[in-house]
């Protein structure tokens, strides 16, 4: 096994080069020899999170494990380009739910632009860019006449229509990485444009296209981390919700009133504040989540209970790992990370507000 990449993976109070690496080595140890990365051993693989802690192994300068965890997408992508949302324990002939969520299908043209940017693997870009066009064109065929994007389409062809603010919002941040992997390529997508923009306004001035879950905390700032608000729009945002989600010393809560901190939602946090040039308060939310850490493995507890006084549920998963990583890695600069969430140099889409 190789010795990650930790230098840039270093924050006081969050963590040392030691306990990089061991985070790293956590996420290495779940990944099965396919490539697959479930949630942990003997749970489910949804291609959204997968894709994510793949993310956190290029992050990590484990560049080789990201590339298998990629490949696996690609040898599995099904005929319509989409994959289904869970697998048992990553194991493709095993699917234990075969609805097709499009933010999870979205989401690999993230994890690919990402790779590249910390790569410079040309061959690579090649070779996966049918998988993105699959992925893409499978997204978009549920797109809405309001630009947002239908949640699913379930294993009898059947299309909830019903969107999602949070799925959209990764959607929209999917689209634009898909964007700049096509001009990377030399191969405009003005379609892909045109929806892009289309998304991104129904985001911006269109609450009402999208279900109501503003009980969680993900629809509040996936919006921004998203990418479909910044500069003050996003400031607005973040700022009119702080006090109902942030939970002082102990992460942001998953959905309120319930007294119930999560690492994931509280790293995507950390995130989004990042790049909206908030690292003093980015920093803070990943000092609050330590308590979540696993001494033994490096991973992390997915949520803590704060009344019981409880970690629950009982699972360390790959993903909480990964996003904290990947926070971690965007305030350490990591040029890679900094260009995927920063979004400074990613295409905007035709958005009729802002066409820029």
């Amino acid at each position: 096994m190789t010795t990650p990449r930790t230098e840039h993976l270093v924050l006081p109070g969050v963590l040392t080069a030691e306990q990089a690496a061991a985070t790293v080595r956590g996420i290495l140890d779940v990944q099965r020899e396919d490539g697959a990365i479930p949630w942990f051993r003997g749970h489910h693989l949804d291609p959204w999170d997968h894709t994510e802690a793949a993310m956190a192994l290029d992050a990590a300068g484990e560049h080789t494990a990201a590339e298998w965890a990629y490949d696996w997408l690609a040898r599995h992508q099904n005929p319509d380009g989409s994959w289904y949302a869970a697998y048992a324990d990553g194991d493709f002939d095993d699917v234990t739910d075969r609805s097709r969520e499009t933010n999870f299908v979205a989401y690999i043209a993230v994890g690919v632009w990402h790779h590249y940017l910390a790569t410079g693997d040309d061959t690579f870009l090649d070779r996966m860019w049918p998988t993105v066009v699959g992925a893409v064109e499978f997204v978009l065929a549920l797109q809405q006449p309001g630009g947002q994007i239908g949640w699913r389409r379930d294993d009898d062809g059947t299309d909830t229509t019903d969107a999602l603010l949070t799925g959209s919002s990764s959607i929209h941040h999917a689209l634009r990485c898909a964007l700049a992997i096509a001009e990377q390529r030399e191969e405009p997508q003005p379609d892909w444009e045109l929806a892009a923009g289309a998304l991104r306004h129904a985001i911006r001035r269109h609450p009402e296209r999208f279900l109501d879950k503003n009980r969680y905390s993900m629809d509040w700032y996936y919006p921004v981390l998203g990418g479909a608000l910044t500069g003050a729009e996003a400031k607005s945002r973040i700022e009119e919700s702080w006090d109902r989600f942030v939970v002082p010393g102990l992460g942001v809560r998953c959905v309120v009133p319930n007294p119930w901190v999560t690492g994931g939602e509280s790293a995507e946090l950390a995130l989004a504040l990042w790049a909206m040039g908030e690292s003093d308060r980015a920093l803070e939310i990943l000092q609050s989540i330590q308590h979540l850490r696993d001494a033994d493995s490096g991973l992390y507890w997915t949520g803590y209970v704060f009344d019981d006084e409880a970690v629950w549920p009982q699972e360390l998963t790959t993903w909480t790992a990964g996003s904290l990583l990947l926070a971690v890695a965007a305030l350490g600069g990591d040029e890679a990370t900094c260009a995927v969430f920063g979004g400074e140099f990613l295409p905007k889409g035709l958005d009729p507000d802002c066409c820029v």
